[in-house]
């Protein structure tokens, strides 16, 4: 598939989750893509970074279901810290072990995972729609139920692929891309490279190998997919450009001059312009 082939599959409102991590290894070439597109009113998904971020900035997002939104480097996302103060975007925000849960209890299509994540603390406070349950079991113990996090879709990027739809990360993690892609209806994944299923099998530890073809339905081949966030050992993180981003957030002006440069675009457009600009 083409970028506008997966976007064409996915409508308003949908919730779309996005794997990677903060500023690594996000299927950015796909969240550009829904940037020039129509879509809007978007629940996002995420252990969130740029992919929040410019979604919120675009007004893509209605609602961003997160453990963290952090370009790595600059520790907090400008544009998702902005929606969120001016309350342009409703936000759950959950504990790491709740997000965890979330995303495994939809992989296995149970309503929720009870666990000790998040007791004590504001977000049963500020979030009464997670409910606590009490272990049925002798101990008797209060515990939260942390909600399934079902999508419509999600889009992640590996760095290897056959056409097939198996999917290959070559760096030290797969993060929690596999859990996305099973709690979702559909799942869409960008590629560094598309290769011969016998390549993926060739000389890899079985770990690298957690995407399934069972799991995907289309695969997307965009070297420098990922970019600017990292993507190792394919490419590290851009920094430079990452901190032209992140000032975008200071003025009106600075992005509307970075969306016409690098947004406003085809995608072989932008890899020209990074590669030409120096980006990695």
């Amino acid at each position: 598939m083409t970028e506008a082939d997966v976007v064409a599959e996915l409508r308003d409102g949908m919730t779309i989750g996005i794997g990677g991590w903060g500023s690594r290894r996000k299927p950015m070439s796909l969240v550009r893509e829904i940037l020039r597109s129509g879509l809007r009113d978007l629940t996002v998904v995420s252990y969130g970074g740029p992919d929040v971020g410019l979604l919120c900035r675009a007004g893509k997002v209605s609602k961003v279901v997160t453990a963290f939104v952090s370009l790595d480097s600059i520790p907090l996302e400008p544009h998702y810290r902005a929606a969120r103060q001016n309350g342009s975007i409703e936000a759950v925000e959950l504990d790491e072990g709740m997000f965890l849960l979330g995303l495994q209890a939809a992989a296995w299509r149970v309503p929720f995972l009870p666990t000790r994540a998040g007791l004590g603390s504001d977000i049963l406070r500020l979030m009464p729609e997670i409910k606590t349950v009490i272990s049925p079991y002798d101990d008797g113990e209060e515990l939260v139920a942390a909600p399934a996090l079902s999508m419509d879709a999600a889009l992640i990027h590996m760095n290897r692929a056959d056409a097939a739809g198996n999917g290959q990360f070559l760096g030290e993690d797969l993060f929690m891309d596999d859990l996305f892609a099973r709690a979702a209806d559909r799942t869409y994944m960008s590629c560094e490279k598309i290769v011969a299923t016998e390549e993926l099998l060739s000389g890899a530890t079985f770990h690298t190998l957690r995407i399934s073809r069972l799991m995907t339905d289309g695969v997307v081949e965009r070297p420098g997919g990922a970019h600017f966030t990292e993507c190792a050992p394919d490419h590290q993180r851009d920094e430079d450009f990452q901190r032209r981003y992140a000032a975008t957030a200071g003025s009106d002006e600075a992005w509307e001059e970075f969306r016409s440069e690098y947004l406003d675009v085809s995608e072989d457009e932008y890899q020209q312009r990074v590669r030409g600009a120096g980006g990695d």
